[in-house]
């Protein structure tokens, strides 16, 4: 099971609200849909947990790129959210179609045919099980994106899937308006 909520700080505090990913299918969506409820530029957090399995938190600054932290990129690579943090830059590898602009549109701005299949030479195509061998088992990202909030490096390293994000409103006193949206 998921959760998924926004943290937006204000000048009265932090403002929870819970979200749907339905429609979120990269990391900038998400940052998107994190500026949608910013107050001026002050931080948006999308916290992300799917039960006693792995949590991730995105922090998102008025148009800076997204930072992200995901407490176990293999179990996340596993998922459909997970995945949405997860990018090529995340993860240290090249993007797989960064040329798939170049196929789609030729030079007088018509389509170039249908894009090529996705599936990799070696057979992984879309199957979970090779794509979480690419990440690596156990945190990844950024683990300071919360440390001038309260919440230091090695705290959010140690943190357990199952009380993660209590354990980050604790930290950033907003426990209430947390809990409010669980």
């Amino acid at each position: 099971m998921y959760f998924a909520a926004l943290l937006a700080r204000t000048e009265d505090g932090w403002e929870a609200s819970d979200t749907e990913l339905d429609d979120v299918e990269t990391l900038a969506d998400l940052a998107d849909l994190a500026r949608e409820t910013a107050t001026d530029d002050e931080p948006v957090l999308a916290c992300i947990e799917q039960e006693g399995e792995w949590f991730g938190v995105v922090r998102v600054e008025g148009e800076d790129d997204p930072r992200v932290f995901v407490s176990d990129a293999a179990a996340a690579m596993r998922s459909s959210y997970g995945e949405i943090l997860l990018s090529d830059e995340l993860l240290g590898r090249e993007p797989e179609n960064p040329d798939e602009l170049d196929q789609l549109v030729d030079l007088d701005g018509t389509e170039d045919g249908e894009p090529e299949s996705k599936e990799s030479d070696d057979g992984g195509g879309d199957d979970p099980a090779a794509a979480s061998e690419s990440a690596p088992i156990g945190p990844l990202g950024d683990a300071s994106l919360l440390a001038d909030l309260g919440m230091e490096d090695k705290a959010l390293l140690s943190l357990a899937p199952e009380d993660a994000l209590s354990e980050i409103a604790d930290a950033l006193g907003c426990t209430d308006v947390l809990e409010a949206v669980r």
